[in-house]
């Protein structure tokens, strides 16, 4: 539809959907409440205040580091660009989920995470899985154009089938993945949707056709699948039963953070390359996929910090 250019019909679809979801939500099952609710207390929504300014602040003086350093390599090679770039903006987003999720964690749940620090890795987790899967979608436009060098109007077709394929996969793969992760465990299926993930961004980054950077959306298509099904059944396992509502609503912070930590820090990198070395087109989003393929593998290596979790 935007491509189209039917921007507004595009947002009306959007919002119908929400629309949709909201009153499919309103006829789930629920207990009503009983007795009388305790009175209002401030207390956690000022937690929550100081936890997303914390959490904003890292990210934008991450974001504002890449960009400094950039600037310092206006005359580097391509390689060296590459190198320092590559490690700058991995760190650098390393920093921002591991930092961002313990202080904010901390602050908004107090000492109850530092009782229970699997949850603090889970959502470590969460957050550098979701950072790659949001941001190749966000970024492939500009990716398929610098990868297979088409022009803005030829990239949207083959865009608008790469996301459908990721998208089709996601849909495919998620019950199925609940029945397998109520059979092997949750973390075994984490663990594979990473490493899936991480396996289709690879195919896309060193293979520049268009057959297999379809092969490598359908694998991140199937990671995410999994990956949505087994890390919820697995953080649900991990928070209180009495407080379910309030960890998981903290845990949010590595959805709606995906999109900044990814884009506000891997932004500066793509425009580095496309404003500095016009010659190699697309190379910054290739980079860019790179570093979302190691955040997978990085997802991965955070299970290792989490407790095995005992079945219902």
């Amino acid at each position: 539809m935007v491509a189209e250019d039917k921007i507004l019909v595009a947002l009306l679809a959007a919002i119908g959907l929400i629309v949709l979801t909201m009153v499919i939500t309103m006829f789930a099952p629920e207990r009503p409440l009983r007795g009388v609710p305790p009175p209002l207390n401030i207390a956690p929504f000022l937690r929550l205040v100081m936890m997303t300014a914390l959490f904003t602040a890292i990210i934008l003086s991450i974001g504002q580091l890449v960009q400094w350093i950039g600037n310092l390599l206006g005359d580097a090679s391509l390689e060296a660009a590459l190198g320092a770039m590559g490690v700058l903006g991995f760190l650098g987003m390393v920093i921002a989920v591991a930092a961002g999720v313990y202080f904010s964690v901390n602050i908004g749940i107090g000492e109850s995470a530092r009782n229970n620090t699997s949850f603090t890795w889970w959502v470590i987790n969460r957050l550098a899985f979701l950072i790659g899967s949001t941001n190749i979608g966000s970024f492939a436009l500009y990716f398929m154009q610098g990868r297979l060098g088409l022009p803005g109007e030829q990239a949207a077709e083959p865009t608008r089938w790469l996301l459908l394929v990721v998208g089709v996969f996601i849909l495919l793969v998620a019950p199925i993945s609940g029945w397998l992760t109520d059979r092997f465990g949750s973390k075994p299926m984490v663990a594979i949707s990473g490493l899936t993930a991480a396996l289709g961004t690879l195919v896309i980054v060193i293979v520049p056709h268009l057959t297999a950077i379809y092969l490598g959306g359908i694998l991140i298509g199937a990671g995410a699948g999994m990956f949505y099904t087994a890390n919820w059944a697995l953080g649900t396992a991990l928070v209180p039963g009495q407080e379910a509502g309030r960890y998981l609503g903290i845990s949010n912070l590595a959805g709606a953070g995906a999109g900044a930590v990814g884009a506000y820090i891997g932004g500066p990198i793509a425009d580095f390359f496309t404003n500095t070395m016009p010659q190699t087109p697309g190379i910054g989003y290739v980079l860019l996929y790179a570093i979302y393929g190691l955040l997978f593998l990085a997802s991965v290596l955070c299970l290792l910090k989490i407790k095995p979790v005992k079945a219902n």
